[in-house]
């Protein structure tokens, strides 16, 4: 499914608001589409911009078409190793038909809000490659110049590792930045996979070879509605202040710059802008992790289910669902998923009796089969994360683990009574 046919089929569903009128680059965006809901807007810059495409689990789902309750345990079996997926190279591509010189100006890059210091390309996913081994992510692109962009690279991340190895070899890293992919590619790149496997596991979670075509800087890039290609070299630059998950400005970091050398995309092609903190930001940024943690957790215990629950802005806070087979069980399980997910900070461990998508739910069984002295495991001065507010100025937070299921053999104790007798 391509982008646009995505889009389309929102629209089919009834789930797209059209925004036919012009409308501002600067912040007016968010006035509009700030409610998380799928919208198109036909007139940004005479460009036609998509935001909230995948703003929530259910139009996830509906991209893989996977349930909602089989999500996790789906990713984390379709291939995560890359071991059933194929790309294949093709000669030519629609995302080929236009081609001109770099112009920033020209795209309907948004501001999203009054302090952001200059516009940002939210959606761009960062394609490099060094000695035959390629890497896909999405990375914050804030505007610098007609043909300048200044990357947010994180150490000791994939895209990092193979700048620092060009620089090292006193070469530039060609970069090629794709806008507007198939969802399911989107999602697959924003996953935790091995190195140079993003390409793979999107093939294996579409059932089919990803198709690639190649840039003039040698770059292989999925179809899509745009690609800017360059070279990122020694050049740094100011970036941010960003707003983040967490809905607060990240700070200003020095960060690489990406000169762009050549742009090329669809006639009339649709851009996709990701909304800071927004709801789309938080599942791809999240749900990617659920997965990880489900493999991890699945060696130590009975694993049913795992959910990066929205008020943890998908990231933070987790509840895992366990068969408990024996005493322990559940403090195993809080200790996998935080090796598996390093920026998570607090892990509830519930039986498959609570639904883990209800808060309400969830609270219940944190009230009625928990005793803190008991249950409650903390772990002191571990490494957080950077998107965390309250983490201690060396970078430090304390985790939380909390085991709230049942005790083996009392069951009847706890059972609830469901509907009438």
């Amino acid at each position: 499914m391509s982008f646009r046919s995505f889009i389309d089929q929102l629209k089919t569903d009834n789930l797209l608001t059209e925004i036919k009128t012009p409308v501002s680059q600067k912040q007016d965006l968010m006035r509009i589409a700030g409610d998380g809901k799928p919208a198109f807007f036909h007139d940004i810059n005479s460009h036609r911009v998509a935001v909230n495409i995948l703003s929530s689990r259910d139009a996830l789902c509906s991209a893989l078409h996977v349930k909602r309750d089989d999500l996790a345990k789906y990713l984390a079996s379709a291939g995560m190793t890359g071991e059933s997926g194929e790309v294949q190279l093709v000669s030519d591509s629609p995302t080929k038909t236009i081609s001109e010189k770099p112009d920033l100006t020209k795209l309907p890059v948004i501001t999203y809000f009054k302090d952001d210091p200059a516009p940002y390309i939210t959606a761009g996913v960062v394609i490099t490659e060094v000695d035959g081994v390629t890497n896909a992510s999405i990375h914050r692109l804030m505007v610098i110049g007609k043909d300048k962009l200044a990357v947010r690279l994180v150490a000791p991340r994939h895209t990092y590792l193979l700048h620092k190895k060009a620089l090292d070899r006193g070469e530039t890293l060609p970069v090629a930045i794709a806008i507007g992919l198939d969802p399911t590619v989107l999602f697959a790149v924003s996953t935790r996979v091995p190195e140079g496997m993003e390409f793979l596991y999107a093939s294996a979670l579409l059932g089919e070879p990803l198709e690639v075509f190649e840039c003039e800087n040698g770059i292989k890039v999925p179809h899509c509605e745009i690609v800017l290609e360059g070279y990122i070299g020694a050049e740094t630059a100011p970036e941010g202040p960003f707003v983040d998950i967490t809905g607060t400005y990240d700070r200003v970091r020095s960060e690489p710059v990406i000169k762009l050398t050549n742009v090329i995309h669809r006639k009339n092609p649709i851009y996709h802008a990701i909304i800071p903190s927004g709801d789309e930001h938080k599942l791809l940024m999240g749900i990617p992790y659920e997965p990880v943690i489900f493999r991890a957790v699945s060696g130590v215990a009975d694993v049913k289910n795992v959910v990066l629950t929205k008020g943890g802005c998908c990231y933070f806070n987790s509840v895992v669902q366990i068969e408990k087979r024996t005493e322990g069980d559940a403090k195993n399980a809080i200790l996998a998923a935080f090796a598996a997910h390093p920026s998570l900070k607090n892990v509830v461990v519930v039986d498959p009796d609570i639904d883990l998508y209800d808060p309400n739910d969830v609270e219940f069984a944190i009230a009625t089969r928990v005793l803190g002295d008991r249950d409650i495991l903390l772990i002191t001065n571990v490494r957080g994360s950077s998107l965390d507010p309250v983490c201690a100025p060396d970078g430090t937070t304390t985790k939380i683990g909390v085991d709230a299921t049942m005790p083996l053999g009392r069951d009847d104790e706890f059972r609830r009574v469901v509907g009438a007798t």
